[in-house]
């Protein structure tokens, strides 16, 4: 962090004091007004809902420009990363800030992929709750009570300890949800295997039995592969922040990534996926590709409450960088499977295809997003609906325990203690109101 040449001068217009503040640049991106002393000198909070305007850290993991539509991961394009290196390969730069070399990557690979198992009283523990639970309801108890488990790496003031949480998460994450669809449809539970890929591993613990062999379709795991790292970081997104905030406080990296995990849920965050397919399976059932365009006419009506899903995006005011690279993914998929003229997946091609054409949504800005075709992709190769967000909070968890890490290590981290604008009652006296 570099002080700026410049500084920011706050005045009151009551005539009282003006206060100076320091202002501060990052390497790229807007500079930051330093306002952690404005209370002892003035006697003021700043008022900022939502922290839309507010930087509660400094990082150097993830850049965001929503202008531009970039998303760099330690400076490199998601593009890049996406095409030329897999999700085991983007984890490694996201925990160490560099990418493999060679050797790094050989062994990185071997360290996760033989530690994908969990203790086996995790199964036992799936066992209280319902078969008809919701699997991010599962995630978030399996999740926690890893530290349970694993308790000789819950130190988070301990290095060491960190990097080993590090690994058992990413590792594990997979055959945990895999674990929590199993037990949902009352399938036994597949062992991962060692010989397999991140990605194909995960493809077999899913959808493998042990009635056959499981053969891995490459095309399906290149899919997954690109939807974990295009969902591995997304700088200080609600998820993260909740990671950071309770891992301020010195709980365990289990703990903190349970955290992530519940806040992940909400249809505004991770559950966005869903909620897209939940919108395309509403508008068959109302018709399919007739009703398509009545649809798209309701949405533009502020008064009639139909929300288009999947499409726009908070910090993306251009296009979504990673929406061109699921869509990509999305048609190859597809193909291979032989479902382009799926009745649902061509409705979905027609609303992406108003969508981008329309004058009302182009001038909006309001294109396609990440969501839109991930939830696409992963209905078509038999991910139910209700885990799009399991599959999110796997590949999201390399990135909280990155921004987790960093946080820890920072000399300036202070447990997190937001302020108010408080508007209740003031004091007032119990007896003067008999």
């Amino acid at each position: 962090m570099k002080l700026a040449d410049n500084k920011a001068t706050l005045s009151f217009s009551n005539g009282g004091p003006s206060v100076d503040l320091p202002v501060y640049q990052g390497t790229v991106g807007p500079d930051v007004v330093d306002i952690r002393k404005l209370y002892a000198q003035t006697g003021m909070f700043t008022y900022d809902p939502g922290f839309l305007s507010t930087a509660a850290c400094q990082s150097a993991i993830t850049y965001i420009d929503g202008d531009k539509g970039e998303l760099l991961y330690r400076g490199y394009p998601i593009e890049q990363l996406a095409t030329q290196c897999d999700y085991l390969d983007t984890c490694y730069l996201l925990l160490n800030g560099e990418l493999p070399d060679a050797a790094q990557r050989g062994d990185f690979h071997k360290l996760v992929l033989h530690h994908t198992m969990v203790a086996e009283q995790m199964q036992f523990f799936l066992r209280g709750f319902r078969r008809d639970a919701h699997p991010m309801a599962i995630l978030t108890g399996l999740v926690g009570a890893l530290s349970a488990f694993y308790h000789d790496s819950t130190d988070i003031n301990n290095p060491r300890h960190r990097e080993i949480a590090a690994i058992r998460m990413i590792a594990k994450l997979p055959t945990l949800v895999a674990m929590a669809y199993k037990y949902g449809v009352g399938q036994p539970y597949m062992y991962p295997r060692n010989e397999l890929s991140y990605a194909g591993n995960f493809l077999r613990m899913m959808f493998g039995t042990p009635c056959e062999d499981y053969v891995v379709n490459p095309v399906l795991e290149r899919a997954l592969d690109r939807i974990f790292i295009l969902h591995a970081d997304h700088e200080q997104n609600a998820s993260t922040s909740t990671v950071r905030l309770c891992g301020s406080s010195g709980t365990n990296p289990f703990a903190a990534i349970a955290a992530g995990v519940a806040c992940l849920w909400g249809p505004a965050h991770g559950g966005a996926n869903e909620a897209c397919l939940n919108m395309l399976e509403d508008i068959q059932a109302q018709g399919g590709i007739s009703k398509v365009g009545e649809y798209m006419e309701k949405v533009k009506d502020k008064n009639s409450g139909v929300k288009l899903m999947g499409f726009g995006h908070r910090v993306y005011k251009n296009y979504d960088p990673r929406a061109k690279l699921m869509q990509e993914t999305c048609n190859e998929v597809l193909a291979e499977l032989g479902l382009e003229n799926d009745p649902l997946f061509k409705l979905a091609k027609e609303v992406e295809r108003i969508a981008l054409e329309d004058d009302y949504f182009v001038s909006r800005k309001l294109y396609p997003n990440v969501d839109f075709y991930s939830g696409i992709v992963q209905r078509a190769i038999g991910i139910p609906v209700n885990l799009f967000t399991g599959v999110f909070a796997l590949a999201r968890t390399v990135g909280w325990i990155a921004q987790l890490n960093e946080m820890i290590s920072d000399p300036e981290y202070k447990i997190g203690r937001p302020r108010q604008l408080y508007t209740g009652s003031v004091r007032r006296d119990i007896g003067a109101a008999k």
